[in-house]
């Protein structure tokens, strides 16, 4: 009889242990996605100001600017890109430049936040007269570099 009393004391207590563990450790990650979620945020504006902006004046510098922000095969592509408008902005005397009105996070891990920018490109040129606006949706995939986020995808909804 003894015997069934401690296995099931035992049994119990792994349960409660088992229980309480995990209830730590979803306690923890949600810290961890909230934690992800504050930081990527607060990044999230200034990294889509700066790829997203430009002028004909100074190209190679808004370029480098915008790179500081890119990571991965991002940043291979947005080199790409950039090399390939840079002739475009210098003959049509481009300038572009983007504002984020509205940011919110879709979904977070701890080392990568997805996040939706409602993204106002200002733009005048040659070509048009005044300044146009364009009212973009984005969404950015920001992960966790080292110590600071960079922007890992971008795509406009």
């Amino acid at each position: 009889m003894m015997r069934k009393q401690i296995i099931g004391l035992v049994t119990a207590i792994l349960v409660v242990a088992g229980v309480a563990g995990y209830a730590w450790w979803d306690s923890w990650q949600a810290k961890q996605r909230a934690a992800a979620s504050r930081e990527a945020l607060a990044v999230a504006p200034a990294a889509a100001t700066a790829i997203f902006s430009y002028d004909y004046r100074t190209f190679d510098v808004a370029v480098a600017n915008g790179s500081g922000f890119a990571t991965g095969t991002f940043a291979s592509e947005y080199f790409k890109t950039t090399t390939a408008l840079k002739d475009s902005v210098v003959k049509e005397q481009a300038v572009v430049s983007a504002q984020v009105s509205a940011s919110g996070v879709i979904s977070a891990q701890p080392g990568r936040v997805e996040v939706l920018l409602y993204v106002n490109q200002y733009r005048r040129n040659v070509n048009i007269s005044g300044e146009k606006v364009d009212q973009n949706r984005v969404v950015l995939i920001l992960v966790k570099v080292d110590d600071s986020w960079k922007v890992s995808a971008a795509s406009a909804l």
